[in-house]
Order: structure tokens, then C-alpha cells, then sequence
């Protein structure tokens, strides 16, 4: 349990800081949440807790998979300035982009 709540507080830490700092300099903050650091997280701490090194070959295939894939959240941003899009608009598009995005994924790991 208490594995569970030092992994949560150490991924809280670090969004809070990257939230923190886009208010400070967006363009590091950018640079650094773009950096794959949930996934160095999430693959080492995966390989501690379960040990399964197959596992853990999957999940990163997986994720160099969703990469590209995740990048349709952006479009709707790209585009607001050409169709006056607001915020909430462009964040909402770009989830049901994932949305998409994510049946992609599926179909390019099965295939795999």
C-alpha cells in the first residue's frame, strides 16, 4: 500500500511542477512534459513490480505504437486560429480524436 501512495505522490510532484512552471516558461514546460517521462515511470516502475521482462518488451511496443497515434489531440489546436476555435472546443475535439486514436492503436498492435 505504500508502494502504491509513494507512486502516486511522486506522478502527482512531478504534473504539479510541469503545471506549475507553464505558468513560469511555457516553452520549458513544454519541452519537458513532450519528454517520455511517464513512460521511463511507468516501464521501470512496472519492471520492479512485476519482473516480467516480456511484459514490459509488450508495453513499450505498445507505447511507440500510441506515440504518433496521440498526436491527433493536437489538430483541433493547430487549426483554432484558421477556424476561431476556443479552448474548450479544441480540447474537446482533440479527446474524441483520441477517442479515434485509440480503436488506431488497436488495430495497429493486433496486427503486430
Amino acid at each position: 500500500m505504500l508502494w502504491a501512495i509513494g507512486k502516486v505522490v511522486f506522478a502527482g510532484s512531478v504534473i504539479s511542477f510541469l503545471t506549475w512552471l507553464s505558468g513560469k516558461n511555457a516553452r520549458l514546460a513544454g519541452f519537458l512534459t513532450a519528454l517520455p517521462l511517464t513512460t521511463l515511470l511507468a516501464l521501470a516502475i512496472g519492471q520492479v513490480e512485476w519482473g516480467n521482462p516480456q511484459q514490459s518488451v509488450d508495453y513499450a511496443k505498445s507505447i511507440l505504437i500510441a506515440l504518433p497515434v496521440t498526436f491527433l489531440f493536437f489538430i483541433p489546436f493547430f487549426l483554432a486560429a484558421k477556424f476561431n476555435l476556443g479552448f474548450w472546443t479544441c480540447y474537446v475535439s482533440g479527446m474524441a480524436l483520441l477517442v479515434v486514436g485509440y480503436f488506431i492503436h488497436n488495430f495497429i498492435t493486433k496486427a503486430v
